[in-house]
Parts: structure tokens; C-alpha cells; sequence
């Protein structure tokens, strides 16, 4: 069964929605009212609005603590899409993932499966539950402030193994996890944990840093997973890898056996 993609809340710039294949009742989508908008210091800072939004409605209804999020960078799933979520169209979207105690699925577990051997939440169920995240996600949005904009403070530092090197300010911690394979993580220059605390601004840079990605090998572009610290000192991580669709393998295999990655969508 897939259902018709039910908005829940509309913002300046971004919207809130059920997406057409609900992996789970905490599956929500953060998605651009106008597919054409430019991703600026603005656009950020409602996008982490609706962000905080969307987590307080999913913490208020289903009791969900813990988050993360997926993305496609200039790729769209082809085929089985094994390790993420079907394309629903064009429009930059991003995949909000909740989790709570008394979860009957997990993303991760969803997300093994070929898309077409997913079994989607019953309709019936969301219609209930969705009616009570609107109803959260309107009061909410007079009381969850929006993030402040401005430049980022501290300079930032790219790592390669354990050998510091300083980078201009503004452009985030980049990590590369394995070149083999095409695996990048990027990090916020404040070493923020939480998406919450992250500003606009570093929002902005991090962007530019997953651009400046190369794409090599016949790479076209990535699937990307945002997975908060869950550790003192740890900072929020985006695993960026590398997709093409002459690739041999699924990369997002791998991907999902990284403790972090799999504690966080497992």
C-alpha cells in the first residue's frame, strides 16, 4: 500500500510531511515548498525550525528520543534502494527517522529490505497519529524559536587520521573514513552533538562541504546519514558515500555496520 503524501505543516520555506512510503509511525519528511530555493544562511535556519519542530511533535506523541536523519545528494535510489528510503521526487528532501521504547520496527530494519519487501505503516494508524503530530507541530510553532543567524565563531579543522590541519572559517570538519570507498564525514566547526545547536551559518558551510565532494570514479552523487553524538566530547556526523549507478556493490551495506550508524537507524 502507498499512501498520498499528507502535509502537516507548512513553514516559510520548508514543509513537514508524511512521505508517500511511512517506514515507520516516526517517518517524517522535511521537504522545500519551492524545489527552486536556494539553500542560504534563511533557508537554513527554517529548515532547523521545522527540524526542532518536527522532533518536539514526534516526542510529544510517540515519546521519541533519539533521532537521525538521511538525505540523497545529488542522487536518486535506483532499484532495490537497499540502505535508503525510495525517491519520492526531486525536491530536496530529507528523511526524519524518530525512535522510542515502544517501537514495533526500526528504520534500520526497514531499510535493509528491498523497497518492494518493505512493509509501510497501516494507514489507518497514521491517520490517528498524524492528526495528533498537526495538532503538536501548530501549538509548537509559537513557541519553538528560530535559529539565530550569523558567522560561525571558531575556526574549524580537517582531519586526515589523527594529524590536525586548520582550514579557513566556515568550512566544517571534513573527515575521509575510508578513500576507498568514497566515504566522507562531515562535522560542524563548533563540534555541536545535537542538530539542534547547530547555526545556520554552519548549516550553510556544510552544505558547501558535502558540494565540494569529488566526484570521482564515475561517482554521481550521495547518500548521506546524520547521526547526532551520542557520547561526551562526540560531535553531530554526516556520513557522506559515494553513489554510482554502475557500482558493484551498495556501499550503504557497509555503511549500516558502523556502530554509530547502525545504533542510531538499528
Amino acid at each position: 500500500m502507498v499512501l498520498s503524501r499528507r502535509l502537516l505543516f507548512r513553514s516559510g520555506i520548508w514543509e513537514i510531511a508524511r512521505p508517500r512510503h511511512p517506514l515507520t509511525a516516526g517517518h517524517i519528511l522535511i521537504r522545500l515548498s519551492d524545489p527552486s530555493t536556494e539553500f542560504t544562511e534563511s533557508s537554513a535556519a527554517d529548515w532547523l525550525f521545522c527540524h526542532n519542530l518536527a522532533r518536539a511533535a514526534l516526542d510529544d506523541v510517540l515519546g521519541a528520543k533519539r533521532f537521525a536523519v538521511t538525505f540523497a545528494h545529488r542522487w536518486h535510489p535506483l532499484g532495490s534502494a537497499v540502505g535508503e528510503p525510495v525517491a519520492e521526487s526531486s525536491t530536496p528532501t530529507f528523511h526524519l527517522f524518530a525512535r522510542w521504547e515502544a517501537e514495533t520496527t526500526t528504520p534500520g530494519r526497514q531499510l535493509a529490505l528491498p523497497a518492494h519487501h518493505r512493509v509501510p505503516e497501516p494507514e489507518d494508524s497514521l491517520e490517528i497519529v498524524d492528526a495528533r503530530i498537526r495538532d503538536s507541530l501548530r501549538l509548537g510553532a509559537a513557541s519553538i524559536p528560530k535559529a539565530p543567524t550569523g558567522k560561525v565563531g571558531s575556526a574549524p579543522v580537517a582531519m586526515s587520521g589523527v594529524v590536525p590541519v586548520p582550514m579557513p572559517v566556515l568550512v566544517p570538519l571534513v573527515a575521509t573514513i575510508d578513500a576507498g570507498r568514497h566515504h566522507s564525514v562531515i562535522e560542524p566547526a563548533s563540534g555541536a552533538a545535537a542538530i539542534s545547536n547547530v547555526l545556520p551559518g554552519e548549516l550553510v558551510a556544510m552544505g558547501s562541504a558535502l558540494d565540494a565532494l569529488p566526484l570521482t570514479s564515475g561517482l554521481t552523487g550521495f547518500s548521506c546519514v546524520a547521526v547526532e553524538g551520542g557520547n561526551p566530547g562526540s560531535a553531530l556526523r554526516i556520513h557522506a558515500v559515494g553513489r554510482s549507478a554502475a557500482e558493484q556493490d551498495n556501499p550503504m551495506v557497509d555503511l549500516f555496520n558502523l556502530p554509530e550508524v547502525s545504533r542510531a537507524l538499528l
